[in-house]
């Protein structure tokens, strides 16, 4: 799982309980203010009522009758009271009387017959002097029947005679709770995926930096060539100096054993040349015996040179990560440039040029570096091509690059080759004389492409002999 799933998915789960936890409370608190918001006015009603009927008593004797006419007429007119979301089209708040005793004097809603005995908790509480209030269901199979009641003291002359219950449904109510309910959920959910959204965009940024690091460490597992990243921050710029020093510390130490190892191998054979050599020249060896061992010894020496020579400039090439200076670089005047120098090589063989080079083949490059690929592949070219052949030369834009194609006659390279070619010290018999090369000049072209972020290939010829190489640059 990727770091940027771990940091969505762990602020996900604290974000979802935490909110869960606030929305229950958020609910429970809600309903519990609704309630209350709507009992505060029932009480109100309620001793606005027990006043008009105690301020009506004759002798201690309630009379109900104008409070029943007003309640009946209230409940019979038709509203049109628009409360935000909720229509209200009649009055639903009920209203029973009772007297000292509880007996039942008048009950708007039905429930009660008069003169029954009302048992109940805000009858009981308030005809005791206490607040009285309850909540009672008119279905108990319904459980949205909930009506709330409060009730309040009927008093004549100082003493309580009786006592008024308002009624109030708590439908109604529930609307309201209802409503603020989903509005709640919606605006919770709201706010999670936008904070998801938040959290993952901080997430991408703050790994992002991690992420370029992580491609340029498999790019250099890979062996390939990839410049250090940018890194924002103190902490960041440290891990990539830290994994750059290390890089350069183990591709050292790995470089250095790998060089020696293969130095020495291809040191062997001119050495032990030149040490035979000397030791048969200490004895009494004839003239054109001796002119020949002479001759070995400065071919020897000759090829020791070359390889050192060789290995210096790649070592060079192979430490650099970037280019050091570039400029606008012409491929056709590099390719003419190195042709000139290896002419009299290819007059010698009898080996002749086919040229076919494109209008404006220029990149951004080392001049310097791109005419010794150029010529390693040409040297090689020649060195292959039979006596009296053609070396075939094209230049072309393909899409944003540029194509260098180099084509010879010879024989090609052998399968078992094909996956070799570019390994240092790796070189194939050259057809006419049976020898090798240094096996670094491949090497340095791929080194060389690499550098140019282009890349270097080599294959046969399709349809006919001799093999084909081509370097691939970008614009």
């Amino acid at each position: 799982m990727s770091l940027t799933a771990r940091f969505l998915l762990g602020f996900a789960v604290v974000s979802v309980v935490g909110l869960f936890v606030l929305f229950s409370q958020l609910i429970r608190r809600v309903e519990r203010q609704y309630f209350e918001a709507i009992e505060e006015p029932m009480v109100d009603v309620a001793n606005i009522l027990a006043e008009v009927i105690g301020a009506e008593a004759e002798g201690g004797v309630l009379k109900t009758q104008a409070v029943e006419r007003a309640v009946r007429a209230a409940q019979q007119r038709q509203l049109k009271a628009q409360i935000y979301n909720l229509s209200k089209t009649r009055v639903d708040m009920q209203v029973y009387v009772t007297d000292a005793q509880g007996r039942v004097l008048f009950d708007s809603a039905g429930i009660e017959k008069p003169g029954t005995t009302a048992n109940h908790r805000d009858v009981n509480l308030t005809l005791m002097g206490q607040y009285g209030a309850r909540s009672s269901r008119t279905s108990e199979y319904d459980p949205l029947s909930i009506v709330m009641y409060v009730g309040a003291p009927i008093r004549y002359q100082g003493r309580t005679v009786g006592m008024l219950s308002v009624a109030k449904p708590q439908r109604g109510v529930l609307a309201f709770v209802w409503e603020t309910e989903r509005w709640l959920k919606w605006s919770i959910i709201t706010t999670v995926l936008l904070m998801l959204l938040g959290i993952y965009l901080a997430a991408r940024w703050a790994t992002r930096p991690l992420e370029v690091l992580t491609q340029h460490a498999l790019a250099v597992s890979r062996g390939e060539r990839s410049t250090p990243p940018r890194m924002p921050g103190h902490q960041m710029k440290t891990l990539a100096r830290a994994l750059e020093d290390m890089r350069d510390a183990l591709e050292g130490r790995e470089y250095v054993e790998h060089y020696v190892q293969s130095l020495t191998h291809e040191l062997k054979s001119p050495v032990a040349a030149i040490l035979g050599a000397g030791e048969i020249l200490q004895g009494d060896v004839p003239e054109p015996k001796r002119a020949r061992f002479l001759q070995n010894i400065r071919t020897e020496a000759a090829r020791l040179r070359d390889l050192l020579e060789r290995l210096l400039h790649l070592a060079a090439l192979e430490k650099q990560k970037k280019l050091e200076t570039t400029e606008a670089v012409n491929l056709a005047t590099v390719f003419d440039r190195t042709w000139d120098h290896l002419a009299l090589i290819a007059q010698g063989r009898d080996v002749c040029l086919q040229r076919d080079m494109a209008e404006g083949l220029i990149i951004q490059g080392d001049p310097w570096l791109l005419e010794m690929a150029v010529g390693n592949l040409l040297q090689n070219a020649i060195d292959f091509a039979p006596r009296s052949s053609s070396i075939i030369a094209r230049g072309y834009h393909s899409d944003s690059k540029i194509v260098l194609e180099i084509e010879d006659c010879g024989p090609g390279i052998p399968d078992y080759a094909r996956e070799r070619v570019f390994e240092r010290f790796y070189s194939l018999p050259r057809p006419d004389s049976g020898k090798k090369s240094t096996g670094l000049g491949l090497c340095f072209v791929k080194e060389v492409a690499q550098l140019h972020r282009g890349s270097v290939e080599l294959t046969n010829r399709e349809g006919t002999c001799g093999a084909k190489a081509m370097l691939i640059l970008p614009v």
